[in-house]
């Protein structure tokens, strides 16, 4: 039994994955962790080894390396290629982690730690249910593994490696645990993915930073101009005013209107979650299909003047932010992020200059619900959980599971195991170990199912 395994074995498991957990493997700070990325990789092939592959390699790119493992049990049987990733995001700021995010710690039934969920803890589930499935003789198909570290900087060199490896990547379906389910006692199935595009605007007045006494009111301010250019790309209705930007987003699906009433939604409960009194967002959908079906635009991020202690009277030379639209399947994100780089530019006033940059992105992805390999991801967590997982379209961005689509040509089972409350991305990221557990039981019934089919 599956949980006898875990149980015997739970204490092991645990300080493998915070083996994984201790490094620091994060990708957006290529200079400070560059050794780390390294070292992850190879703690991942040897995890790997243990567990049963009959081959890993560590795998260079144009960026960081990728840890490629095989078990071909069978030329002629089908195959599954699991894919991961190994780098996280930046953890600051570190004040606000209530223990040191990359000293993982148990509290209250959740391991607390940068990567504790996104994308190392369910990894993990993959690594062990594959484990445990070997070490009993239950496989009966092949499995691969592609784990890499630069999904959380938008995968810039997967494409080109999936391009130079077809053959070595072939499979028949892929699996991948890097999404979450609606509530720890009501698991779903992910059935698409919001697309990306992802901008840096720089925004420049005066030829220096000049003395708001002197200069203000004769002079325009980049971070007052930068603050209304970016006020006016969304409306008051929540719609994005940008021309042509619904051009290629379809209505929602009525069948999918309906399949989105069966979720359980509590408003006033999500709102308490968050520490808000309203929410916001396009009118004529409801909060999960505004996440899960519109697009939409942030700022994530806005810098420029004097942010130190004190005052400091001065107008900036320059204004920066970082801009993020999520997108759904039809936008294409190369022509959003042109588009939106032409109308910065074309609204931007003569008083200051504008360059904006579009930094990374990818397309959206939607699963269909009829394929073998989706019902036995469907029975896999009906046998571990209890109840069969409700299918729906979540609002994250995984962009290169589109490109598996185009390069590979097979489609992607989206089986995630995290929680909105894991707060990943964000300080205090953590994974509630019963769902790690339950996560392995889950994909262990995801592979004897699908060998029936």
């Amino acid at each position: 039994m599956i949980q006898e395994y875990i149980n015997e074995n739970k204490e092991r498991m645990l300080e493998e994955l915070f083996s994984l957990i201790r490094i620091p493997s994060v990708s957006a700070q290529p200079d400070k962790h560059r050794p780390d990325m390294m070292r992850c990789a190879q703690r991942w092939q040897e995890l790997l080894t243990a567990a049963g592959v009959d081959r890993t390699e560590i795998m260079p790119t144009a960026g960081n390396p990728i840890v490629y493992a095989e078990k071909m049990v069978n030329p002629s049987a089908k195959t599954i290629l699991v894919y991961g990733h190994y780098d996280v995001m930046p953890a600051e700021p570190f004040e606000l982690w209530k223990s040191q995010p990359f000293e993982p710690e148990v509290r209250d039934g959740h391991i607390w730690a940068r990567g504790a969920d996104d994308d190392k803890g369910q990894s993990f589930i993959q690594a062990k249910a594959f484990e445990y499935i070997v070490k009993h003789d239950l496989l009966r198909h092949n499995v691969k593994f592609i784990l890499e570290g630069e999904e959380e900087i938008g995968s810039p060199s997967l494409s080109a490696f999936c391009e130079e490896h077809k053959d070595l990547l072939k499979c028949d379906v892929i699996l991948v645990s890097d999404t979450s389910m609606l509530a720890a006692d009501l698991p779903s199935l992910t059935t698409g993915l919001r697309g990306l595009a992802y901008w840096q605007i720089e925004v420049t007045g005066p030829n220096h930073d000049l003395h708001s006494g002197h200069f203000g009111g004769a002079v325009a301010n980049p971070i007052n101009v930068l603050c209304k250019l970016i006020a006016d790309v969304t409306g008051k209705d929540g719609k994005i005013t940008i021309p042509g930007f619904y051009d290629n987003v379809e209505e929602v699906p009525e069948n999918e209107r309906r399949m989105v009433e069966q979720i359980p939604f509590d408003e006033e409960k999500y709102k308490q979650s968050l520490g808000i009194d309203e929410l916001f967002g396009e009118e004529g959908y409801n909060t999960i299909e505004r996440n899960g079906f519109r697009p939409c635009f942030d700022v994530c991020g806005i810098w420029g003047g004097y942010t130190g202690e004190g005052s400091k009277t001065v107008i900036p030379s320059k204004a920066y932010a970082k801009l993020s639209c999520r997108l759904v399947p039809h936008q294409n994100h190369n022509e959003i992020g042109q588009l939106v780089v032409d109308y910065f530019k074309r609204v931007a006033p003569k008083t200051v200059k504008v360059d904006i940059q579009s930094l990374h992105g990818g397309e959206g992805y939607v699963c269909p619900i009829d394929m073998p390999a989706y019902k036995a991801a469907e029975r896999g967590f009906e046998k571990a959980f209890g109840r069969r997982p409700l299918p729906v379209r979540r609002g994250g961005s995984i962009p290169i599971i589109s490109t598996f689509e185009r390069i590979l040509g097979v489609k992607t089972v989206l089986m995630g195991f995290g929680l909105e409350s894991n707060a990943i991305h964000s300080p205090n990221e953590n994974m509630p170990l019963k769902l790690i557990w339950k996560g392995i039981d889950a994909v262990v019934n995801f592979h004897l199912e699908y060998d029936k089919d």
